[in-house]
């Protein structure tokens, strides 16, 4: 029998990566910015925790980040502290980020 202690928790919304992966699934291509703010907008969700699930999952080898140019880039937790103004991110803190993310399978 498990204990509380065996029981794994995510790092990250388990909500919003099911939502993620279902956009990914829907449109067939890596996801970028735009489309995480879209999805934020339509669901009315933080833009901000949008993107702290998907840095989370790439973090933990879950997804992968690929620039404009489709060559796969590592994204670090300094980098990702570094994007952070006000304790929240914003759409305008990520417009660095202009290629896409896509799950590991």
């Amino acid at each position: 029998m498990d204990t509380e202690e065996d029981i794994e928790i995510p790092k990250w919304d388990v909500a919003l990566e099911a939502l993620i992966q279902e956009e990914y699934i829907k449109l067939g291509r890596a996801l970028n910015v735009d489309d995480f703010h879209e999805l934020s907008m339509e669901y009315s969700i933080r833009f901000d925790d949008m993107m702290e699930t998907v840095f989370a999952l790439t973090l933990e080898g879950k997804w992968t980040y690929r620039d404009a140019k489709g060559r796969e880039k590592e994204i670090t937790q300094e980098m990702i502290d570094k994007l952070y103004v006000n304790a929240r991110l914003h759409e305008d803190d990520v417009r660095g980020f202009t290629g896409g993310w896509s799950p590991i399978e």
